[in-house]
Formats: structure tokens, sequence, C-alpha cells
């Protein structure tokens, strides 16, 4: 177990280590005088993790005592080991009946949902819990079992646990810590009216622990319906980034879009490309690979083995760069993106948020960048404005000074990366038009002979 959770705090552990006095504020504080349960900090002292982060420092005693908490924090501000920890502290020594867990955490996303319990899964081990990720796109049959075995912590997101709740397959009467992560996420999905029903089939009375970057119309409708006299912890918001996050707009020609974005993907150091839709999304990452960037595109169109396989290609420094949709990337936590690109302007400022998210995390220095058109630039430094974002405008041209300066952009070396076939028990995109299924991320499409009468359909 302590191999496990020294790898799966690695993030957790350089963080932490990396900028010490975003973590000390006033006099230190261990984990032990939050109220942290013991065998929790020997984990957390096996892994290296010796100093808590604000977040966790403000909201840990709150939560274990069993107050309702409200945590406006943004990502990578330490929050999933803040709800984690308590919600472990508070369980140690439970047992869950059958089909009946005992604390409940919804997250927007699958990909978000997997990496909490990436955090969650080895220190619950640590006080003889065990936890569950309930998700779309994972094993439906696995996800029954567990439940049917009896699992205290259930990780999931509103869509399949509310197909579970309808087919009998989880009862929530025994929820008694509800965590709500990314909320503004959830309602910009769409996914309130569930998240409502979910919180209705919880034991009354139970704590709710909400947490999101932004306290809209929406989620405050939440927090006044659910949260009992919630204890407010507002640290790091998205808006107070600006110390550590460098924001610009390049202003450039359209013919030479392509060719600069190429050149800011063959940087050194790991880049997020933010477009607005899926064929774009495929179309761009063909393009930089086309170039000589291994890239890997990441959108709903793809099969859950494909984003997890492209996720961890751009984890594991396979490929430096990804090109993502927003939906497809929202609380999707990578360690060390220095670099965040609009190629298409976000449609409103949360969006550019979420996006901008992806860098300077937990005390480290980013840059976000949008790629605009002398016609956008206007409407760039509208949206930024109402994000409380102070831009800075350039003019740029292909690998000029001012670009490298920038972005770290050098020129691609121009050979085109080949792309490995498609896993075990998938077709290529040229096969699996219908099913929307896509080959592996990060180079060129090897070619194959479509069906005869079949059309392809690209997802928008």
């Amino acid at each position: 177990m302590c191999l496990q959770l020294v790898n799966t705090l690695r993030v957790l552990i350089s963080n932490h280590h990396r900028d010490t006095h975003h973590v000390l504020i006033g006099r230190f504080m261990s984990f032990k005088d939050l109220g942290v349960n013991a065998a929790l900090i020997k984990a957390l002292h096996t892994a290296g993790i010796e100093k808590p982060f604000p977040i966790q420092k403000a909201t840990l005693p709150d939560a274990i005592a069993g107050k309702d908490i409200l945590g406006r924090g943004q990502t990578g501000s330490g929050k999933t080991l803040a709800f984690g920890l308590a919600l472990i502290s508070r369980l140690a020594g439970k047992t869950a009946a059958p089909m009946r867990p005992l604390a409940l955490i919804l997250s927007p996303t699958r990909e978000l949902a997997m990496q909490i319990s990436d955090v969650i899964a080895p220190l619950s081990r640590s006080v003889n819990l065990n936890s569950q990720v309930v998700a779309g796109g994972l094993s439906y049959s696995k996800q029954i079992q567990a439940l049917k075995r009896g699992v205290p912590i259930v990780v999931a997101t509103p869509g399949r646990l509310i197909d579970l709740i309808q087919k009998k397959h989880i009862k929530l009467d025994d929820i008694s810590i509800t965590v709500l992560d990314e909320a503004d996420q959830m309602a910009d999905m769409g996914f309130l009216p569930d998240v409502k029903r979910i919180l209705d089939l919880t034991k009354p009375g139970g704590q709710r622990m909400l947490f999101s970057a932004t306290l809209d119309k929406d989620v405050d409708s939440l927090v006044k319906k659910y949260l009992r006299n919630p204890v407010t912890h507002s640290l790091a918001n998205e808006k107070s980034t600006a110390t550590n996050m460098t924001h610009h707009v390049l202003v450039m020609d359209q013919a030479h879009k392509d060719l600069i974005t190429s050149q800011i993907a063959a940087r050194k150091g790991k880049s997020i490309f933010f477009v607005r839709t899926k064929h774009g999304a495929d179309k761009l990452a063909k393009k930089m690979n086309q170039a000589g960037v291994a890239v890997g595109a990441l959108h709903g169109g793809k099969t859950q083995s494909q984003r997890s396989r492209v996720l961890e290609a751009f984890k594991s420094g396979k490929t430096s760069a990804l090109v993502a949709t927003d939906v497809a990337a929202r609380g999707i936590h990578v360690d060390d993106v220095s670099l965040v690109v609009h190629v298409d302007a976000p449609e409103n400022h949360k969006d550019y948020l979420h996006r901008a998210g992806r860098t300077a995390r937990a005390g480290a220095v980013g840059t976000v960048v949008t790629l605009a058109t002398h016609k956008q630039r206007r409407g760039v430094h509208g949206l930024t404005a109402r994000a409380g974002v102070k831009l800075t405008e350039s003019n740029v041209k292909p690998l000029d000074s001012t670009l490298v300066r920038i972005t770290g952009a050098v020129e691609p070396s121009g050979i085109p990366i080949e792309e490995a076939s498609p896993g075990r028990g998938e077709s290529s995109d040229k096969s699996q038009g219908r099913r929307g299924s896509r080959s592996k991320g990060g180079g060129r499409r090897k070619k194959s002979r479509p069906r005869p009468n079949e059309r392809r359909k690209r997802p928008r």
C-alpha cells in the first residue's frame, strides 16, 4: 500500500515542495493539529507530505467536526485532499452494507472522478475503507459487483449514479457525507436537476461539502437549499491567480495561424490547446502531427479507453501537447502544464477561467495565450475583462522574437509522426464511423479501407 500511495500522491508531493511560502500562512500547523486521523497522517508522512495547503488548513477542522463546508478555490489548490482527509477521518472504523455507501463524492466528469479516486483510494485503505468509481464509460458490471459487496465511499458522476439508482443497484439512505466537487461545472453541464435529485435521496441532516470556483445563480441555489449554516472558505479563487499566471492575446494574420499554432506546440514543456468542436480538435491534432509534433486529441467522441490513453501519454510526457474541447478537459488535472492556448476563443468568461485553470496550479507559474485575428482582438479584450483578467496584447508573426519570448515557440521537425495501431478490440476512425471510435492520439492515422456504402460521421 505504501508504494502505491507514494505513486498516486506523487503530484501532491511535488506541489507541496515546489513553493512552501504558499503553504505557510501564520504559524505552522500540522495535519495532527487539524484533527486528521493518525493512520492517515502516517500514510501522508510515508508519501512525504508534511505540510497542509491553505485550503486544507482552513477547511479540515470544520469538516472533520461535521460542519457543512462551502469552499471557493481554484483547481489545483489542494481541495481534493482537503475533503478527502475529512471524509476518511470521519468514516474510519465504519462499514457499509451492500449497496448502501456511507459517503458520496459527485464529480462533473469521469476523468475527474477517476483522479479523485486516485487520491482517495490509497488513503482510505490505510484505515480499512474502500472506494469505488461510478461513472459512464467504465465497466458497468464491475461497479455493480463492488456495490453489492459493500463500499463505504463512492466517487460518481451524476448520470451513471442516477442510472444505478433507477435500477436499484444502489441506495443513498445511509449517505451521511456528500461532497460536490466543481459544482459550477456541473451546473454549466446541465447536471443540476440530477444533483438535486441525488441530494434529496441522501440521509436527512447529513454533512454536505460544496466546492466551486464561482458561485453564480445556479450554484447559489444549491447552497441555499442543501447546506445548513455552511462555513465558507474563499481561498485563491480563479481570479486571484494573476500573481503566478500571465495572460496574452497574440494578434496575427489568419494565414499564419496554423503555422504559429504548430510552432507553439513544438515548444519545450507541456501545453494544452483549446478548440470549440470535436471535429476542430481532430483536425488541429492531425495538422500538428503532420508538422512533426507529437500531440493527442481529447473530446467526447472518443471511447473511454482512447481518452485514457491520450491523457496518460500527455501525463507521462510521451506527448507534450494536448488538443481538447471544453467539456472533455473540464476537471482534468495534469501536472506541470506551463502553457494554455485558446486556439478558438472560449464562448464566455467562465470557460476562459476554467481553461486557464489547467496551468499555474498549486503555486506554479503559467502562461495563458489567446490567438486572435485583427478582427477578433476586441472581442477577446471584452471577454477577459469580464473574467477580471489583465491582458497583454502583442502582434506576432511565425517565429518572431515576441512569439518566442512569450510561448517558447520553435520550428517543428516537419517529419510526420506515425501513429500506433488502435488497441485490441478497437478499430480506426475510418472503419468505426458511426460509433465515433478514434485511434490512439499522438500522430497520423494509419489508412484503412472504408466499408462499402458507409459514410463517416464526425460529431460536432
